[in-house]
């Protein structure tokens, strides 16, 4: 289904707003009736922002045909209903990705700090009294 509405969106449905997306991911219900289609958009030139409602309404219009397309290559009996949501995994891995540099550079401030670090106390914390010595 990923593969199939993914070269539906490149090949076949004409609007520009689907142009800026990616299917990253489709997962389906146990009976088959139901997939869901997570996406991603980028923004129209490097810098820009996604416009993400803009996709979110090209993909609710284009949602018949989609499904119609769907059915069609598929070759099942029952064709599952098409459901859209907006990836959230490229935001949770940069995310992610930021709180271990953050790791990074605070174990690396550690390792320093260790370097010139001494033990506290004698060097021997266990020697004996010199009564202990003797054999007492």
């Amino acid at each position: 289904i990923q593969t199939i509405v993914a070269s539906a969106i490149e090949r076949e449905i004409k609007d520009r707003r689907l142009e800026f997306i990616t299917v990253t991911d489709v997962t389906m219900t146990g009976d088959l009736h139901d997939a869901t289609i997570f996406y991603t958009v980028r923004g129209e030139n490097v810098g820009d922002e996604p416009d993400l409602d803009a996709a979110a309404e090209a993909l609710h219009r284009a949602r018949g045909q989609l499904r119609k397309i769907v059915g069609e290559q598929l070759g099942v009996r029952f064709t599952p209903t098409l459901t859209y949501r907006v990836d959230t995994v490229p935001e949770a891995s940069a995310h992610m990705e930021a709180l271990l540099e953050r790791a990074r550079k605070r174990d690396a401030e550690l390792a320093e700090l260790k370097k010139n670090a001494v033990p506290a106390g004698d060097p021997n914390p266990y020697k004996k009294d010199s009564d202990d010595e003797d054999g007492a």
